[in-house]
């Protein structure tokens, strides 16, 4: 799916607003998401998923850092994250729907962090670029 030089520019601008923080952002999206999406936690019983924790500080700036990093290669996303892709497929073989959920979690965030730069168009522009990341990591699912 090709993004347009705005949904491009309105990517990268909020991600990168965002870099500086992953740790702390990606857990807060990681928090939320298991809040509101109790089913969630079956992927992770092997984590501390209380709050604050380390494996969910971990995982959050794992998770955001990986949109972060993706967000540079928006010409080609299926290269850029074929190892995620495998890993998602074949080893940890996550329910698809879940990263819907994480997707949701994750504009709440970034709205909630970055008000003024979160714009109709930018929420547009990150919904798409998700549900690119979210396709692209289960395409390898069989």
């Amino acid at each position: 799916m090709m993004f347009s030089d705005a949904e491009k520019a309105a990517i990268v601008s909020i991600l990168d607003k965002a870099s500086g923080n992953v740790s702390a952002l990606g857990a807060e999206a990681l928090e939320r998401m298991f809040l509101g999406f109790p089913q969630t936690k079956t992927y992770f019983n092997h984590f501390d998923l209380s709050h604050g924790s380390t494996d969910v500080q971990t995982h959050g700036g794992k998770v955001l850092g990986a949109l972060v990093q993706a967000a540079k290669h928006l010409d080609n996303l299926e290269e850029s994250l074929s190892k995620l892709s495998d890993l998602h497929a074949y080893n940890l073989r996550v329910d698809p729907g879940n990263f819907k959920m994480l997707s949701h979690s994750i504009l709440v965030i970034l709205a909630s962090h970055f008000p003024a730069d979160f714009d109709a168009a930018t929420h547009a522009a990150l919904d798409k670029f998700l549900a690119v990341v979210s396709h692209v990591l289960t395409s390898k699912y069989r």
